[in-house]
């Protein structure tokens, strides 16, 4: 994988994380403007929406984690197979 592609990868997940946060910053900017309004709470809407936001952050966080391990698993396969001599053996 080429550099740009990587970073343009990454950049993305980055995006991602900051879009939620701000989303979340406006949500709640919201909800107690409409709390002033109103004089209630919706606690189910809140609820549901920093369930949904968590759950699309951990799902990314899963994502990454897995690239990264799948990686970790190239590399180490690369590497045994540089060690193994002509017959498959490992070298001494």
């Amino acid at each position: 994988m080429s550099k740009k592609t990587k970073r343009k990868k990454n950049n993305f997940s980055k995006f991602i994380v900051t879009l939620v946060i701000l989303l979340n910053i406006l949500f709640t900017a919201a909800v107690l403007y409409t709390f002033l309004k109103v004089g209630s709470e919706p606690m189910t809407l809140i609820g549901c929406w920093f369930a949904f936001t968590t759950g699309e952050l951990w799902m990314l966080s899963s994502i990454k984690k897995s690239k990264i391990i799948g990686e970790g698993m190239v590399d180490a396969a690369r590497a045994g197979s540089q060690t193994k001599g002509e017959d498959g053996q490992n070298e001494h």
